[in-house]
C-alpha cells in the first residue's frame, strides 16, 4: 500500500467519522434546543407578569426586547439545525428520530404564525403557536428517547426498528419528502405574503406622497 494511499485512507476516515460526530452531536443536542424553546414560549404570561411588576419603563422594555430576541433566535436555530432530516443520504444512513422531519415541519408552522400574525397580542395566534409546537416537540422527542437513545434495550425492539430511521428507510424517507413538500409550500405562503405586504406599503406611500401634489393643484 503506497504512502499516498494510507493518507487517503486516513482522511476519509477523519471525515467520515467527523461528519458522524457532528450529526450525532446535532441530533442529541436538539431535545435540549426544543425544551428550552417550549420553555420560553409557555412563559410568556411569567414574563408579562414580571413586566407589570416594573416600575422602571427602561427595564421593562429592555426585559422583553430580551426575552422575544432569546425566543425567536432559539426557535430559528433549532429549524436551522433540524434542517439534517431534509438531507436523504443521512436521513437514510444514520440513526435519526424517524419524524424529525415532521417535527421540523411543525416547528416551521410556528414561525410561520409568528411571522403572518400579532402572537403576542392575538391569543388565537398563540395558542396555534403553541399547538404546533407541541405537536412538533412530541414527534422529536418520543422517537429520540425511546428509538434512538434507547436502542441498546431489548424491551425497546420493536420501538427502536420502527421509529428510527435507518431501520425503517422507506417509511423514513417517505415522511421526508412529503414534510419537505410542506415546507415548500409554508414557504411559498410566506413568500406571497411578504409580496404582497410591500406592494401594500408601496401603494400607501405613492397615495401619501401624490396627496400633497393634488392639493396644491387644486388650490
Amino acid at each position: 500500500m503506497k504512502p499516498d494511499d494510507v493518507a487517503t485512507a486516513i482522511t476519509n476516515a477523519l471525515t467520515q467519522g467527523g461528519a458522524q460526530w457532528l450529526i450525532a452531536s446535532i441530533v442529541a443536542f436538539l431535545p435540549a434546543l426544543w425544551t428550552m424553546a417550549l420553555m420560553l414560549h409557555l412563559g410568556r404570561p411569567y414574563v408579562i407578569r414580571t413586566l407589570r411588576r416594573c416600575g422602571l419603563r427602561l427595564g421593562a422594555d429592555v426585559w422583553w426586547m430580551s426575552y422575544l430576541l432569546m425566543r425567536d433566535a432559539l426557535l430559528l436555530m433549532t429549524f436551522a439545525l433540524s434542517w439534517i432530516f431534509f438531507q436523504p443520504s443521512i436521513v437514510a444512513n444514520s440513526a435519526l428520530p424517524i419524524t424529525g422531519s415532521v417535527a421540523t415541519l411543525f416547528l416551521l408552522l410556528a414561525l410561520a404564525v409568528k411571522l403572518s400574525r400579532r402572537v403576542d397580542d392575538d391569543i388565537n395566534a398563540y395558542r396555534l403557536a403553541t399547538i404546533f409546537l407541541v405537536v412538533g416537540a412530541t414527534l422529536y422527542y418520543f422517537p429520540q428517547v425511546f428509538s434512538v437513545e434507547a436502542a441498546s434495550q431489548d424491551a425497546l425492539a420493536g420501538i427502536v426498528q420502527a421509529w428510527t430511521s435507518n431501520t425503517n428507510v422507506t417509511v423514513a424517507l417517505w415522511l421526508m419528502w412529503i414534510s419537505l413538500a410542506g415546507v415548500v409550500l409554508v414557504a411559498i405562503y410566506l413568500f406571497y405574503r411578504a409580496l404582497v405586504s410591500v406592494n401594500r406599503k408601496t401603494q400607501a406611500q405613492v397615495k401619501g406622497s401624490t396627496a400633497p401634489i393634488r392639493r396644491s393643484a387644486a388650490a
